[in-house]
């Protein structure tokens, strides 16, 4: 939707009081993202793509750099740093999943990453646990050993009705799932920060 969508990205982050976190594509269309954005994410199909590298670098926002498919901890701690080098103020990484021979994930989740990540750098790590799996019923146990593993924060596809979902209702927990989630994760916080 180009435009439109982010001012209605925007209008609706707005309203709610939330920062608004959306993906660059294109160098060409960083600097408009960069007006409606709070936090310019680059995907795990671009975190190799030296010249959005540079053009989301060059706005000077914070960025969210999700792992490539197959990139290892070394590939992204080097993308994490070239962002930083050329100028993004903070990087926050988002672990969301390999593509493996496993059928019946969509991806699998790399929470031994996350730790390897953790010890390597003093850069916030995310996890994306419906990306990182595909399926909704694994969204729990896959954020609750996450934050066991060090997570700073999870990004979850949460829908009120995901069977209607325009996009990526197959992963999504609906809204009681998700109020259940949070509830579970305080005492695994606690207990992991107590470990830690």
């Amino acid at each position: 939707m180009g435009r439109r969508g982010l001012e209605i990205m925007r209008a609706a982050a707005d309203d709610v009081g939330l920062g608004l976190v959306t993906e660059s594509l294109a160098p060409a269309d960083t600097a408009l993202v960069a007006e409606f954005a709070d936090v310019l994410q680059i995907g795990a199909r671009n975190m190799s793509n030296v010249a959005l590298l540079a053009a989301v670098s060059d706005t000077g926002m914070p960025v969210l750099l999700k792992r490539g498919m197959t990139a290892t901890v070394d590939e992204l701690l080097v993308a994490a740093e070239t962002l930083l080098e050329r100028g993004a103020p903070s990087v926050a990484i988002c672990e969301r999943g390999s593509r493996t021979s496993e059928p019946g994930l969509r991806h699998s989740l790399d929470i031994a990453g996350v730790v390897e990540l953790k010890l390597r750098s003093q850069l916030p790590v995310i996890v994306d646990p419906s990306h990182g799996t595909g399926r909704p019923e694994l969204v729990a146990p896959m954020s609750k050993a996450a934050v066991a593993a060090g997570a700073d924060g999870l990004m979850l596809e949460i829908h009120p009705d995901p069977a209607t979902a325009l996009s990526d209702g197959f992963q999504a927990l609906d809204l009681s799932a998700f109020a259940e989630l949070i509830a579970s994760l305080e005492p695994m916080r606690d207990a992991a920060d107590r470990v830690g």
